[in-house]
């Protein structure tokens, strides 16, 4: 990757260029491009699945309630905040109506996604909920099935966890479990 600063200047221009991102239909409909927020040298990053309405309106991923649950599960599980770790999602553009994303807006958005960690190297990647899985894993298993596990991606560690949006729905069982995905990442990077 070369140098911090070199590092630094390449993490921007990439932000640049995903800020005018008009690859897919998405850009007709968003208010905001929602390409990440905290440490690009974050040892432990967070991938979600598309911004929602809250996080459209304010350009930054996981800021409604379901940001909240994972802010607080993070800083109590791992002890860290937002500043000390990374978050971005699979898809940088709201799909409407809180949709699922389609696979041609997924095919258009991952390399901005394998680029950012490419850039911000992580020790361990949590994903949040099937589809940031199932991309960077290449499978078509959901994160039921594949929560539990530790994978490789491009030499670092994936823990698959459930989104947070889920838990809200699903209640304390859910909760639990990804707490002890974050006890999993929180021995990964502290090794």
């Amino acid at each position: 990757m070369g140098s911090p600063t070199g590092r630094s200047r390449e993490f921007l221009e990439l932000k640049q260029e995903t800020l005018g991102c008009r690859q897919c239909k998405l850009h007709e409909t968003r208010n905001s491009v929602v390409f990440g927020v905290g440490n690009p040298n974050a040892d432990l990053m967070f991938v979600g699945e598309a911004p929602g309405r809250d996080e459209d309106l304010a350009g930054e991923p996981f800021v409604g309630r379901s940001g909240k649950l994972l802010d607080r599960l993070i800083l109590q599980e791992i002890g860290l905040d937002r500043d000390q770790i990374y978050i971005a999602n699979l898809v940088k553009c709201r799909p409407p109506n809180n949709r699922n994303p389609e696979a041609d807006e997924i095919q258009s958005c991952c390399g901005y996604l394998k680029r950012q960690i490419q850039l911000i190297s992580p020790v361990a990647i949590v994903t949040l909920g099937n589809f940031a899985v199932q991309t960077l894993l290449g499978t078509t298993e959901g994160v039921t099935k594949l929560r539990g596990s530790i994978f490789e991606y491009e030499q670092t560690k994936l823990i698959p966890t459930f989104h947070p949006s889920y838990a809200l729905r699903a209640g304390a069982k859910v909760v639990a479990q990804i707490r002890a995905d974050l006890v999993v990442a929180k021995e990964i990077i502290s090794t």
